[in-house]
């Protein structure tokens, strides 16, 4: 005989998952007494359930396999939320276990009772209460195999009584189905296709995450169209390292080369991509998506012609159907706008460019404290950080940095909340990656808004002793809320932060940490974390005005920004006189 909650944990150790993140409480007492017994399972206790839910989705991504969490009765499984709404943007399988009051309480609105099953509708591909132990193991099964079938989040909710119930003698064990075939479209539409681009001069492809497994299909379809690939910061992973053909990414965080690409391409092929931004697509081009999921074709920007399939199938069945292009030079002019680009932003990158001739020039507008630009931060830890590192960032300008500055050659992979945008994501994201594999190198940008957000988390890499290397682009700003007020024409308010000395708080935690505030020291402090063995955080103190011009800037974001920066100044001067 055993109970709910021993077959709840039995059932995903068979499966292979190796830890459930959370907060212990109540209704969860029986499934954490299992735990308890359970070795092939490790439960990380964090501070704060949301975290546990990030943490949970960030393993899943990085495997493909159901990530698990947990949070008790009411504030416990609502505080998962986030981390939730997270591993749904991300198309990623995760499983929640939320906790209830007594089945027999049930709808009495008895203490912290929640409607779980309403609150998580909108998170969940499915959504279910046990009420009796005889429907635990196929609700299981369902919930599971849901989160694979359809890359999202499923919920269960367990009254503490019944997951201390036993089940009934020979009741069989759930079996998950974790692998779908994938699909390719039929003859015609490929022909189709493969016809208005061999009608076409010149191609551009937007390139996204759902693209990684078909790296060698991606290539060859650049070689054989010419065409400049423009990718997101998600298809970066895999795509980025030893490619020819990339021009890096649009959006506010992309380059002027690769607008120049897409806005010179006659058709624009995007494969495995919903890239959201729709005032960043060009205009008046002949559009053809590839997409496993149909209902995501011409989500973004009407589709002139789609192919519903997994893009390494689609791709390889696709190839054989296209003509090589005659001229290179769409690919050419667009790959020496990237390489001129990058050349101008490692200048940036010098420790020593503020000495410059054109540094000094600059500094007397965007750096008169001389402050460590994050653009050295950044390329330090790329030059630094191991050929199989896993990169999460916090939503801001960290990942401005981390898009522009760290390449993911080699095995590196990327973890963000890229869909989601939430703050606060980097550090839960990094307990997932270093519990996964300690061994391997895992880094964390973190801005200094999202750290101290939800900075317990601190305490909980000190009391697992998992491995992460945080680097904390200390502005005292919400960095990219000040650039946004600023292209808008508005001067800066509500965007300064206070923070304490964000090093010694993570001594006080037990953690090893370094504060850094000169150029100078950036190299050799970086170099030093990423060899020291355990958890360190490298409180690097970064220049808050450093500019970032998006890759097509219109003239009212740079009229806007110009009145800002005045009025911002008038402001400093009238405080100034004040004080006086």
């Amino acid at each position: 005989m055993t109970t709910v909650g021993k077959m709840l944990v039995q059932s995903l150790a068979d499966h292979g998952v190796s830890a459930m993140w959370g907060v212990v409480g109540d209704a969860l007492n029986p499934i954490t007494d299992a735990l308890r017994q359970e070795p092939r399972i490790r439960w990380i206790g964090v501070r704060h359930e949301e975290a546990g839910a990030f943490a949970a989705g960030a393993q899943s991504q990085l495997t493909g396999r159901i990530g698990v969490c947990m949070g008790t009765v009411g504030p416990g499984s609502l505080h998962l939320l986030n981390g939730l709404y997270d591993a749904k943007k991300s198309h990623t399988p995760v499983l929640a276990i939320c906790g209830q009051v007594p089945s027999a309480e049930m709808g009495s609105d008895y203490h912290q009772e929640v409607d779980n099953d309403a609150v998580f509708r909108d998170v969940s591909v499915f959504s279910r209460t046990i009420t009796d132990p005889a429907q635990f193991p196929y609700l299981l099964e369902l919930a599971v195999n849901a989160a694979y079938a359809r890359n999202g989040v499923a919920v269960l909710t367990l009254p503490g009584d019944i997951a201390a119930r036993e089940l009934p003698h020979g009741t069989q064990e759930p079996r998950f189905v974790s692998q779908h075939p994938p699909v390719t479209p039929e003859a015609g539409a490929l022909a189709e296709v493969a016809a208005v681009i061999n009608g076409a001069d010149t191609v551009t492809m937007l390139v996204g995450s759902g693209a990684r497994p078909a790296r060698d299909e991606v290539l060859a379809t650049a070689e054989t169209l010419a065409a400049p690939m423009v990718l997101t910061l998600k298809g970066k992973e895999t795509l980025e390292r030893d490619n020819d053909y990339q021009v890096g990414q649009t959006g506010l965080i992309g380059n002027p080369a690769a607008q120049h690409a897409l806005s010179h391409g006659d058709v624009l092929l995007m494969v495995g991509t919903d890239f959201p931004y729709r005032d960043w697509y060009p205009k008046g081009k002949t559009v053809v998506q590839i997409d496993h999921e149909g209902e995501r074709i011409g989500r973004r920007v009407h589709v002139d012609h789609a192919l519903v399939g997994d893009a390494r199938t689609t791709l390889a069945a696709l190839l054989p159907l296209l003509e090589a292009k005659p001229s290179r030079a769409h690919l050419t002019a667009s790959r020496e706008r990237y390489t001129s680009w990058r050349d101008r932003q490692r200048h940036l990158a010098d420790p020593g460019y503020d000495s410059t001739v054109t540094g000094r020039v600059r500094r007397q507008f965007d750096n008169r404290e001389r402050a460590i630009r994050p653009e050295v931060l950044a390329a330090a830890i790329d030059r630094h950080a191991d050929a199989d590192a896993v990169f999460t960032s916090d939503t801001g300008m960290s990942t401005v940095w981390l898009a522009r500055f760290v390449t993911l050659h080699g095995n590196r992979q990327l973890l963000g909340s890229y869909n989601l945008g939430s703050m606060a994501n980097a550090l839960p994201h990094a307990l997932g990656a270093a519990q996964l594999d300690p061994a391997r190198q895992t880094i964390a940008f973190c801005g200094d808004g999202g750290l101290t957000m939800l900075m317990g988390e601190l305490l909980t890499v000190a009391a697992y002793e998992l491995p992460v290397k945080i680097f904390v682009f200390d502005n005292s700003r919400l960095g990219m809320v000040k650039l946004e007020q600023e292209q808008g024409g508005i001067p800066e308010f509500g965007t300064v932060l206070k923070n304490p000395d964000l090093a010694g708080v993570a001594r006080a935690c037990g953690i090893h940490a370094v504060r850094i505030e000169h150029p100078g020291q950036v190299d050799a402090g970086v170099r030093d974390a990423l060899a020291h063995p355990g958890p360190v955080l490298l409180d690097v103190v970064t220049n808050a005005e450093e500019i970032v011009i998006p890759p097509k800037p219109t003239v009212g974001q740079a009229w806007g920004f110009a009145i800002a920066k005045i009025e911002e100044t008038l402001i400093s001067a009238h405080d100034v006189d004040e004080k006086a």
